[in-house]
C-alpha cells in the first residue's frame, strides 16, 4: 500500500491541475478543446476549407490542373460520332456532351453550392432567430400569431414553390422588378422562405426556459428593457444550438440547390452547379459514367463533411460533455 500511494497522490494531483485548468478557461475554449479531440470533425472540417479554398480560387485551380475553362468547348475530345470520351491526360474527369471539362466544372460548381448554402441558410438563420425570439419571449397572441405562420410556410411543398416561383418569374423582367429571375436568386429565395420555420421553432423553445431564469428576472427587476434583455441576456445562451442548427442545416440547403437544378428550375446553364450537371447526365449514365459519377462524388462529400462537423459541434458545444 506504501508503494501505490504516491502514484494515488500523483494522480489525484493531476486531475486537481486539469479541473483548475478547466476552470481558468472559457466556455468557447473548452468546446474548441472537445472539437480537437475529435478526428472525424477535424478531418470534415479540414475537408470543407479545402472546398472553400477551391471555390474562391477556382479559376487557379482549374489553371493549375491545365484545364480548360468550365464552358470551353473542345471537339478533339469527342469521337467523329459526337460521343464524348472519358477521363485522360487532358482530361482528368473526362468532357461532357458538348466537349466541356468535367473537372472545370466540377470545380466552378463547388462556387454555386457554398454560396447558396452559406447565404440561404445565413438568412433563413436570421429570420428564425428573430422569429423565435419574439414569439418565445412575448408569448401572448405574438406566439400566437408567429406560430401560426409556421404552420402555414410548413405546409408549403418545398420543391413546388420553387418551380411555381421559377416558373412565374421567368416571363419578362422576373419578379420584383427584375429582382427575382431564375438563377441563384430564385434559389437563395426559396430557401430562405423555407428553411427559417426549424429553427424558429428551436429558438422559441430555448427562449421559453430562458425567460424564466433567475439572471432574466434580474434584469428585469433592475428595468432592463425588452430589447435589452433579448439582446443582452437571452441572445448570447442561444449561440450554441443556433452553432449547432446551422452547421446542419447548411448541407440540406446544399441539397435543395441541386435538387432545383436537377429539376431545371436553379441554377441556369451553362453556368456550372452540381445538381444541373448530374440532370443533364442522368440520359447517357450508362455509356458516359463520368460526368454523373465526379459531381455527385463532389456533392457527396460536401453534404457529408458538413453533416459530420454538424455533430461534431454538437457534442463539443454540449455543456454536459466533458471536460
Amino acid at each position: 500500500m506504501s508503494v501505490g500511494a504516491p502514484g494515488l497522490l500523483a494522480q489525484e494531483e493531476r486531475a486537481e491541475r486539469a479541473f483548475e485548468s478547466s476552470l481558468a478557461r472559457s466556455p468557447w475554449q473548452l468546446s474548441w478543446s472537445r472539437l480537437r479531440r475529435n478526428r472525424v470533425a477535424m478531418a470534415a472540417l479540414a475537408t470543407i476549407v479545402v472546398l472553400v479554398l477551391v471555390a474562391i480560387f477556382a479559376p487557379l485551380v482549374v489553371k493549375l490542373a491545365g484545364a480548360p475553362g468550365p464552358n470551353v468547348q473542345d471537339h478533339n475530345a469527342v469521337d467523329q460520332f459526337g460521343t464524348p470520351l472519358g477521363p485522360s491526360g487532358s482530361h482528368w474527369f473526362g468532357v461532357d456532351t458538348l466537349g466541356r471539362d468535367v473537372f472545370a466544372r466540377t470545380v466552378y460548381g463547388a462556387r454555386v453550392s457554398l454560396l447558396v448554402g452559406i447565404v440561404g441558410t445565413g438568412i433563413a438563420v436570421l429570420v428564425g432567430v428573430t422569429v423565435g425570439l419574439l414569439a418565445g419571449y412575448y408569448r401572448g397572441w405574438v406566439d400566437t400569431l408567429l406560430s401560426r405562420l409556421v404552420d402555414v410556410v410548413l405546409s408549403f411543398p418545398v420543391l413546388l414553390l420553387g418551380i411555381g416561383i421559377a416558373s412565374a418569374c421567368s416571363l419578362g423582367n422576373g419578379c420584383v422588378k427584375g429582382a427575382i429571375t431564375p438563377g441563384v436568386r430564385t434559389v437563395i429565395l426559396v430557401i430562405a422562405l423555407v428553411a427559417w420555420t426549424s429553427i424558429a421553432r428551436i429558438v422559441r423553445g430555448q427562449v421559453l426556459s430562458l425567460r424564466e431564469r433567475e439572471f432574466v428576472v434580474a434584469a428585469r427587476s433592475l428595468g432592463a428593457s425588452n430589447r435589452r434583455i433579448l439582446t443582452q441576456e437571452i441572445l448570447p445562451n442561444l449561440t450554441a444550438p443556433v452553432v449547432v442548427y446551422s452547421s446542419l442545416l447548411l448541407p440540406q440547403t446544399i441539397l435543395l440547390e441541386a435538387a432545383l437544378s436537377f429539376l431545371g428550375v436553379g441554377v441556369s446553364p451553362p453556368t456550372a452547379s452540381w445538381g444541373w450537371m448530374i440532370a443533364d447526365a442522368s440520359d447517357n449514365f450508362d455509356t458516359q459514367w463520368w460526368y454523373m459519377v465526379f459531381p455527385g462524388a463532389a456533392l457527396l462529400l460536401t453534404v457529408l463533411a458538413f453533416n459530420l462537423l454538424g455533430d461534431g459541434l454538437r457534442d463539443a458545444l454540449d455543456p454536459r460533455a466533458e471536460r
